[in-house]
């Protein structure tokens, strides 16, 4: 039986500032914690190359991307203080992304 694939992700990176990496890292364990909490997150997390840092994330629909920058939303401003949103791709079937 096939399903039907409504699976979003959100692609960010970010370019921590100069002196900051240690402080970003720490804000990326207080969004995975937070994320914990979603229920239609599929996987989350970070990864590092030097001061570029990138969060790969995927969530069951365009609702859960939703909910979930709802839920980060004061984390994410406290992020970009100290890092700059460099790219940002966001995935997905066309029906999700319209919802976005």
């Amino acid at each position: 039986m096939a399903t039907t694939d409504t699976c979003c992700t959100i692609v960010p990176y970010f370019k921590v500032h100069d002196g900051k990496l240690d402080e970003f890292k720490a804000g990326c364990d207080a969004f995975v914690e937070k994320t914990k909490t979603e229920p239609k997150c599929l996987f989350y997390g970070f990864s590092f190359n030097g001061d570029v840092a990138h969060c790969r994330e995927g969530y069951s629909d365009a609702e859960g991307v939703l909910a979930h920058l709802d839920n980060v939303g004061v984390l994410l401003q406290e992020a970009l203080k100290i890092a700059d949103l460099a790219k940002l791709e966001i995935h997905g079937p066309e029906t999700e992304l319209a919802k976005l």
